[in-house]
């Protein structure tokens, strides 16, 4: 049988410091952590009061480098990167004023990228099998379905 660690305050304290340091965390992973910790909740409530006092913690900072870094690397559309903050229980206005960080031109620049470079893969012969796959690939990434229903039926002919 393992037993597991149990924290002081201060150990808890310095531990969650040191995992908001290392990347940006919203609230709802932190109290996951603590609860991880075994912390009980009247800890847990005043550590993040102390992290967010201490700026360790701000949900602004982390929604709008969430939106970028999922933009920017893993290439997701809006829809889908305003689910995830949601089920991060970020609130509605924040989600709003960092997916405005997202510049349309770019955003227009990358949709043709990944669509040129998933129609590079596509082995398919049927156009209308292949417009499915194309589509499937950039919906399941959150890109708005106006948007790759426009680029799929100008492009793919």
């Amino acid at each position: 049988m393992t037993t597991r660690k149990s924290y002081t305050l201060t150990e808890a304290t310095k531990k969650v410091e040191y995992y908001c340091a290392y990347q940006e965390r919203c609230h709802k992973e932190v109290a996951a952590k603590l609860r991880e910790m075994r912390m009980i909740p009247e800890a847990i409530d005043q550590i993040i009061v102390h992290l967010i006092k201490e700026n360790y913690l701000n949900e602004e900072r982390f929604a709008h480098s969430f939106v970028r870094g999922k933009f920017n690397i893993k290439k997701w559309g809006k829809k889908r990167i305003e689910l995830e903050l949601k089920r991060r229980d970020i609130s509605p206005f924040l989600i709003r004023t960092a997916l405005k960080e997202i510049d349309n031109r770019a955003y227009q620049e990358t949709l043709d990228t990944l669509i040129h470079k998933k129609l590079a893969t596509l082995k398919e012969s049927n156009i209308q099998k292949k417009k499915k796959k194309l589509a499937d690939y950039l919906l399941y990434r959150g890109w708005e379905s106006h948007l790759v229903y426009d680029k799929l039926n100008n492009l793919v002919k």
